[in-house]
């Protein structure tokens, strides 16, 4: 009787788990992405970005790239590392939104629209002022356009 009972609970374990690894996505999603954000200054955002299902409904995007600003009479440009969190995968994706670059570390939160245009809203902090550069730091917006290049994560 108890090597029964052993013997359904590690059939059942396995179907569980078999039936988990069926619907678990395994691929990413990936493509550029093109943006306009304001923090203390305007910047034209540039970046690649790779997205992955921690489940059926969460989302992670990792991005990077470069945000181009014409402020203090001087070209400069800045490298970004970003993470999204998407709460679910509807017409409309809330997310939080983290962002860090060698000068600032930003908090957001937005929405998306099938994932293919952000809006998006936050706070920045200056962590390091560049020389001959003012600080950026302060409330942001943002708007981006995602242009993924593969559409499927399974």
């Amino acid at each position: 009787m108890k090597r029964a009972f052993y013997l359904l609970v590690l059939v059942l374990f396995t179907s569980v788990q078999l039936h988990a690894q069926e619907k678990r996505a395994t691929g990413w999603i990936f493509g550029p992405s093109v943006g306009y954000q304001y923090q203390s200054g305007s910047f034209l955002k540039a970046s690649a970005w790779g997205m992955f299902a921690l489940n059926q409904s969460q989302y992670l995007k990792l991005d990077g790239g470069a945000n181009f600003t014409w402020m203090m009479d001087k070209t400069t440009v800045i490298p970004e590392f970003g993470a999204t969190y998407y709460l679910n995968n509807v017409a409309v994706w809330p997310f939080l939104k983290g962002e860090i670059t060698p000068y600032t570390a930003t908090a957001k939160a937005g929405i998306g629209v099938f994932n293919l245009l952000e809006f998006a809203a936050g706070y920045g902090f200056d962590i390091n002022t560049k020389k001959d550069f003012k600080p950026i730091d302060g409330f942001t917006f943002s708007v981006g356009v995602n242009i993924p290049l593969k559409f499927h994560l399974y």
